[in-house]
């Protein structure tokens, strides 16, 4: 269900037929040139298949005479059937190469290069930068400029994965020890919920991933505010949470940006609280379920690799408070 409350706040439905950008767009109709034009043959081809046998041809003396006329209408009209087949499909196979040049054209000019890694079953993304101080890290959600081509380098670190956000762009898939590229834009500001479209274990269903598009000056603002480090705990119990966080094995999987956490197998925590979804849109951000999550992953989402920490209610209270502040 949880799910589904996240995509409320989404534009539109996740659907290919529900294009948002340059890309998605071309595919969408592609796919309703391709779909209308098959019907069209396939109603063709079943007139071409009950007509005769709904004929009477009269009584003939001689059953195997033939008929020289119609015999040439029927070469006729099957040369022409094959003629038409061919040219149908050259005029297809030429729909798609030049639908392939449009969506090669999209990031030509491309400011903004992401890197989005897979994992099971959660996205690492990684927003690249000529000043090693303006690289930021962070997971499950992409922000982007609407209306700007951005390049996304895919890639994978354990299985196979596959992105797609159908509303954007089509999908493509993260092979571990190979790089993908994909070029997306957003045509208007949004939220776009995507997904992982390759089987990659007993959580694929619960990777998701969201694509949210805003004007350029917000997105720079967002972008700056995820670049500082971590907010300093103001409270008393996200003091003792802070502390605590940093005792336990946490910080063995966990980034947390000017703190001593510098774990980068799991999702980098330092704005987490910004996000909208927890372990990759299984859950809608809140205080409630940042705390069911930590108390029992496992139960959440069967599998995953985050381990159960063994806190008491006060503990466990105490790192909820520290992370709900790190926004």
């Amino acid at each position: 269900m949880a799910w589904l409350l996240v995509l409320q706040g989404c534009a539109g439905w996740q659907s290919a037929l529900d294009p948002k950008g340059p890309a998605a767009g071309e595919l969408a109709w592609l796919i309703w040139f391709f779909t209308g034009l098959c019907a069209v043959v396939w109603v063709l081809v079943m007139v071409a298949l009950v007509a005769p046998l709904m004929m009477r041809s009269p009584a003939r003396s001689e059953p195997l005479a033939l008929d020289a006329g119609a015999e040439h209408r029927k070469v006729r009209l099957v040369v022409t059937a094959v003629g038409v087949t061919a040219l149908i499909l050259v005029g297809l196979t030429l729909l798609s190469f030049f639908a392939n040049r449009t969506l090669a054209a999209i990031g030509s000019d491309a400011a903004l290069t992401i890197r989005v890694t897979g994992h099971q079953w959660w996205w690492e993304v990684r927003y690249e930068a000529a000043q090693p101080s303006r690289i930021l890290t962070t997971a499950n959600e992409i922000h982007i400029p609407a209306g700007e081509p951005v390049r996304l380098v895919l890639t994978s670190t354990d299985v196979i994965h596959s992105f797609w956000v159908p509303s954007i762009a089509g999908k493509l898939d993260l092979i571990p020890g190979y790089v993908n590229v994909l070029d997306i834009k957003a045509d208007k500001p949004g939220v776009y919920r995507g997904q992982c479209a390759e089987f990659c274990g007993a959580q694929h269903a619960n990777m998701g991933t969201f694509i949210i598009a805003e004007p350029r000056p917000q997105f720079d603002g967002w972008l700056n505010d995820q670049l500082r480090a971590a907010a300093a705990p103001t409270s008393a119990d996200a003091k003792a949470g802070a502390d605590l966080f940093l005792k336990r094995a946490c910080v063995m999987c966990h980034r947390i940006g000017g703190t001593v956490a510098g774990g980068t197998v799991a999702p980098d925590l330092t704005h987490i609280a910004s996000r909208q979804t927890l372990a990759a849109g299984t859950l809608t951000m809140s205080r409630g379920n940042l705390a069911a999550w930590i108390a029992d992953p496992q139960g959440i989402k069967p599998g995953s690799h985050m381990p159960v920490v063994d806190l008491d209610g006060d503990e466990l209270n105490a790192i909820v408070a520290y992370l709900e502040g790190l926004k």
